[in-house]
């Protein structure tokens, strides 16, 4: 068996981290449950990050960089509508073939709420850090139209919380949004 070096455990760990966070939070997720699905002990865990709020932060870090991923290859060479559904159709496949990153999104938003209430601003800095290269990241596609940016990742929000709240692709409260960010048939729970 080949052993693994610290940072392919490090990564195992970001992976096995947003898993566990995206279903339990920050708060009902321990750290054993993180070293238990890598296969490392908690001692091992803290060799390679300083602690719980480490780990969360790097979980929550590499859920935006992917979403950022996904918005600049979705929209590469794109501008304007043609950009706009693109990156629509990349996340809503993204979400449905991922639901734990959405979760991760909206877990993490709830820690900053959590982090900022107890005097931890640090938490929120490092958050809002990586929603601002989101946004910077579809800004340019869209025309470095303000409106257009704040419509689409308002639409984005929304498609969150739909999905995470449950609602089928065929309900209802999914015909307000453009074709492109409604998860029709792609989202089977």
């Amino acid at each position: 068996m080949v052993r693994m070096s610290a940072e392919e455990r490090r990564e195992s760990v970001i992976r096995a981290a947003m898993s566990e966070f995206a279903r339990g939070g920050y708060h009902g997720t321990s750290t054993e449950a993180i070293a238990k699905r890598v296969g490392v002990s908690q001692p091992y865990l803290f060799r390679l990050f300083p602690g719980k709020k480490a780990i969360f932060l790097a979980a929550a870090a590499r859920c935006v960089e992917e979403t950022i991923r996904t918005f600049a290859e979705a929209s590469e060479g794109l501008e304007g509508e043609e950009a706009l559904h693109a990156m629509a159709n990349a996340y809503t496949k993204v979400i449905a073939e991922h639901p734990e990153r959405l979760l991760m999104q909206m877990q993490t938003y709830v820690a900053v709420g959590a982090a900022e209430e107890e005097g931890d601003h640090e938490f929120g800095a490092a958050v809002r850090d990586g929603w601002m290269r989101l946004w910077d990241t579809v800004h340019l596609p869209l025309g470095a139209d303000v409106n257009e940016t704040t419509t689409f990742l308002a639409y984005g929000m929304l498609v969150n919380c739909l999905v995470a709240m449950g609602f089928p692709p065929e309900h209802r409260v999914w015909e307000g949004l453009y074709p492109s960010a409604r998860t029709k048939g792609r989202l089977e729970h």
